[in-house]
C-alpha cells in the first residue's frame, strides 16, 4: 500500500486545530440498548418532547412523489412564510441547515485571520469553532457570577467592553444556551447602543419560542434601529423539526446577499422546506407546546428545589442544574438506567449538568433517578 500523505500537514492551519462539536452520547446505539429495558428517556439535546405540529404528516406525505428531483434552491415558499409572520422582506432571510450552517456562514463571510470573533464565557460551542474555523481570535468576555456558584450566560457589560477595533461578530443566544438564562429587551437596545455600527451582532434566538417572561421579545423588533444586527431561528426547538434541519436569518438585505455565494447550493431539502411551512403555519400547536414546557419547567424546578438542588432560572426548554461534585457521579447513574442528561465539563461547568424539560411522566422517572442516587449518598 502507497504511503498515506500527513493530511493535518496538508490542512489549512485554521482546521488544524479545531476540535468538533460535541453532539454527546451515542444516542441510536443507545436506542437499541435500551429499547428492551423501559427505553431510553433522551434529556440531553433540547428537543422538543411533544413533537411536531399534525401538519407536518400531511406536508411531508406531499412530497413523498417528488423525492427523485430536486427541491427549489430559493426555498422561496417557506421565505414566504417566514416573511409574512415576521412582517418583512423575504430579500431579507436567509435559510439554512438549522441555524448552525448559518452561524458558520457568518464567520465565514465577515471574519478572517487578522479579525476578532467575541462571545461570552458561557456560550453556544459553535459560535467559538465558526470563528476558529476562518482563523479569526476568539475573545471571549467573563460572565459575573449570580451568587458564588451560579453563573449567568451573559454579561453585556463586559461584551461592550470587550469590542475593539479588530471585533468583526459578536455571538450571542437569548435565552442561552447552555445556561437558559436571559436578558430583557431593554438590555438589549442598550447595548447595541454602544456597538459600533460595523460590528456586526448575531443574536441566537433558537429558543425564542419558549419565552414567557414579557420583559423579553425578540431582537427582530429592533433591527430597524440597528441594522448591524443579526437574527438566527432554528426549527429544531419549539417546532419539533430537530430530525429534518431547517434554520434561518434575519438581516439586511445586503448581507444576505453576501451570504449566497457559500450557500451550500440545494442546502434544505424537500422534506425540510415543506415541513418548516407546516409548522409554522400552525400557533395553536406552538402555543401549546409552550404553555406546557413552561408548566413542567416550573414543576422540575420545584422537584428539584425538594431534593436539595438549584436549577438556574431558564427562560427555555432546559434547566441548568448544580450538583456540585456529584454531578459525574450522577449523570453516569442516570446513564445506566437510561436516562441522557448533558454534562457540562466541556462548557467550563462540571459541578453542572444540563436537563431538558420534557412531558411529567418523564420529568417524574428522572427525579425518582436522581433522588435515589440521594438516598444512596452517592
Amino acid at each position: 500500500m502507497a504511503a498515506v500523505p500527513d493530511f493535518t500537514a496538508l490542512a489549512n492551519p485554521a482546521i488544524r486545530s479545531l476540535q468538533a462539536y460535541d453532539p454527546g452520547h451515542d444516542i441510536p446505539a443507545l436506542r437499541v440498548g435500551f429499547a428492551e429495558r423501559g427505553g431510553l428517556l433522551e434529556m440531553g439535546s433540547n428537543e422538543n418532547c411533544y413533537g411536531f405540529s399534525h401538519r407536518v404528516h400531511a406536508a411531508l406525505a406531499s412530497q413523498l412523489p417528488l423525492l427523485h428531483r430536486y427541491p427549489d434552491p430559493a426555498g422561496k415558499q417557506l421565505k414566504s412564510a417566514i416573511a409574512a409572520k415576521h412582517g418583512i422582506s423575504t430579500d431579507e432571510i436567509a435559510l439554512g441547515n438549522g441555524s448552525h450552517e448559518l452561524l458558520m456562514q457568518l464567520a465565514q463571510v465577515f471574519a478572517g485571520a487578522q479579525d476578532e470573533v467575541l462571545v461570552s464565557r458561557y456560550c453556544f460551542a459553535v459560535y467559538p469553532i465558526a470563528a476558529k474555523a476562518v482563523g479569526a481570535r476568539v475573545v471571549v468576555a467573563e460572565a459575573l457570577p449570580v451568587d458564588a456558584d451560579m453563573p449567568i450566560g451573559h454579561d453585556l457589560s463586559a461584551l461592550a467592553a470587550g469590542i475593539g477595533p479588530n471585533t468583526k461578530l459578536v455571538f450571542f443566544a437569548n435565552s442561552n444556551n447552555p445556561t437558559g438564562t436571559w436578558f430583557s429587551s431593554v438590555d438589549l437596545d442598550a447595548f447595541m447602543a454602544k456597538v459600533p455600527p460595523d460590528v456586526l451582532v448575531v443574536a441566537d434566538e433558537a429558543y425564542i419560542e419558549y419565552v414567557t417572561d414579557p420583559a423579553l421579545v425578540s431582537a427582530l423588533a429592533q433591527r430597524e434601529r440597528y441594522p448591524n444586527l443579526i437574527v438566527s431561528r432554528t426549527f429544531s426547538k419549539a417546532y419539533g423539526l430537530a430530525g429534518l434541519r431547517a434554520g434561518y436569518l434575519v438581516a439586511d438585505r445586503s448581507l444576505v446577499r453576501l451570504l449566497e455565494p457559500v450557500r451550500e447550493s440545494f442546502n434544505l431539502n424537500m422534506m425540510a422546506l415543506a415541513a418548516a411551512e407546516a409548522a409554522l403555519s400552525d400557533a395553536t400547536h406552538l402555543q401549546s407546546v409552550r404553555e406546557s414546557n413552561a408548566m413542567e419547567r416550573a414543576w422540575l424546578t420545584d422537584g428539584f428545589a425538594e431534593l436539595g438542588l438549584t436549577a438556574l432560572p431558564s427562560q427555555t426548554n432546559f434547566l441548568l442544574v448544580h450538583f456540585g461534585t456529584r454531578a459525574i457521579a450522577v449523570e453516569q447513574a442516570l446513564y445506566d438506567r437510561g436516562v441522557i442528561v448533558r454534562p457540562m465539563a466541556g462548557y467550563g461547568l462540571a459541578e453542572y449538568l444540563r436537563i431538558t424539560v420534557s412531558t411529567r411522566a418523564e420529568n417524574q422517572r428522572l427525579l425518582d433517578g436522581i433522588g435515589e442516587q440521594h438516598d444512596n449518598g452517592r
